[in-house]
């Protein structure tokens, strides 16, 4: 544990001391994001975050391999752990390409398949599925999952990445709980030696977020742009990836045994909220005849705002779904099903109130409308309209008799003008 301890504070030490420098290049390079009308921040902010993160994670995994407890997981699988480096590499080299010139989004697509393929490649890819412990025999078929479920991870980080500090936060939050998970399932399946390659990975990534955040949260600095969040998801997908298939099921239980078999099943419980919104803004948009990476303000964390959160408090609403659900699924590994299913319940409703605590106050304090009717010839009643439930209440506030109003005076026609006679009077000579 300490060892990973280790990682993760020199994944943090590095990002955290290299934003500075990202943060200048994004200045020299004109990486800098505008305020637009969707957008949430005031001013205009440098991206190219992604450097940072990546010459965290680089450095995490270099000395990660000079340590005698992990030096053994590079040596069985060093291609494996040199692949996610390299595919990190590819999606953050695109992702500045994209935060300084804006690609297509056909283009970027392109070269997060690329990157993807690189990965399974070297080896990193999806061979068993949780059916049964079903193998996939088929080589193209395993590259297809595999570039599916890579690219479906790094969009929905990006998809999320719209608050101050909020893909950070959560891929941190999440990425944490992944890695108590991995690391119980490798003691569980193997006790003399529980180095685990995705337990690594998940950990210098951790370090990586956590290193960021400081420079990031509200009022950011530096936006990790997509150099950061295509890099943050896709390190996570690797790591679902990776430890699929590492784990006998004959070890555990039916409830235990499935997440380790399912590699979208952990990354889902841990990017539960990228993916949802992710999902219901392809859907939205395709219904309204639009491209799916076509932006508009209808996300998540924007709904949040109009619920009444402030910037800070729709982050952490977001940061505590995210450990809600990931939470929940690292348990597993360790309590019934039943225990889980049940805290996950109370778990929910203590957060949905939280996410709408400001909804149900802003009702109860907004100002009701004052209406006037007419009741008869010279009196008003005025009432005010205030909401139970379903029914409504009419108040009588007041009942004034009003005078009727006596009519205008007509304005008094100016007399009229006598004209001068035409003949002067004769002029008389002394």
């Amino acid at each position: 544990m300490r060892i990973y301890l280790l990682v993760m504070l020199v994944g943090a030490a590095v990002t955290f001391l290299m934003t500075p420098l990202a943060r200048w290049v994004a200045l020299r390079a004109g990486a800098i994001t505008a305020v637009r009308s969707r957008d949430v921040h005031t001013i205009p902010t440098p991206r190219l975050g992604g450097l940072a993160m990546l010459a965290g994670l680089a450095v995490a995994l270099v000395v990660a391999s000079r340590t005698p407890f992990l030096g053994d997981v590079f040596d069985s699988a060093g291609s494996q752990a040199w692949a996610v480096l390299g595919g990190a590499a590819m999606v953050c080299l695109l992702g500045v390409i994209d935060d300084i010139w804006d690609l297509d989004w056909m283009v970027k697509l392109v070269g997060q398949v690329l990157a993807a393929g690189f990965m399974a490649w070297q080896g990193v890819q999806v061979i068993t599925l949780p059916i049964g412990g079903l193998t996939i025999a088929s080589s193209r078929t395993s590259l297809f999952v595999t570039i599916v479920v890579l690219v479906v991870a790094m969009n929905a980080v990006n998809f999320v990445d719209g608050l101050d500090g909020l893909a950070a936060g959560v891929i941190a939050i999440g990425g944490t709980a992944f890695f108590v998970y991995t690391y119980l399932l490798t003691q569980n399946d193997s006790p003399q030696d529980y180095s685990s390659l995705a337990s690594l990975v998940v950990a210098a990534l951790v370090g990586v977020c956590l290193g960021f955040l400081p420079h990031n949260f509200h009022q950011a600095r530096i936006f990790m742009g997509d150099s950061g969040s295509m890099l943050i998801g896709l390190t996570m997908a690797a790591a679902g990836i990776i430890v699929t298939g590492k784990i006998d099921p004959a070890q555990f239980s039916g409830g235990q045994a499935l997440p380790a078999y399912l590699p979208i099943l952990l990354p889902m419980a841990v990017l539960v909220l990228p993916l949802l919104d992710m999902a219901m803004a392809v859907v939205r948009r395709l219904a309204q005849g639009k491209s799916p990476f076509h932006p508009d303000r209808r996300h998540l964390h924007h709904r949040l705002l109009a619920l009444g959160h402030s910037h800070r408090r729709a982050v952490v609403v977001m940061y505590l779904w995210t450990a809600v659900f990931a939470f929940a699924a690292a348990a597993l590994v360790v309590l019934p099903w039943q225990v889980v299913l049940v805290a996950l319940g109370v778990a929910v409703v203590v957060v949905l109130l939280l996410t709408l605590g400001p909804f149900s106050g802003r009702r109860r304090r907004q100002a009701p409308p004052l209406v006037t009717i007419d009741v008869d010839a010279g009196s008003d009643v005025a009432i005010l309209a205030a909401g139970d439930g379903d029914r409504s209440v009419a108040t009588t506030l007041a009942a004034t008799t009003l005078a009727p109003s006596p009519p205008a005076a007509a304005p008094r026609r100016p007399a009229p003008l006598t004209p001068a006679p035409l003949n002067p009077a004769p002029l008389t000579t002394p």
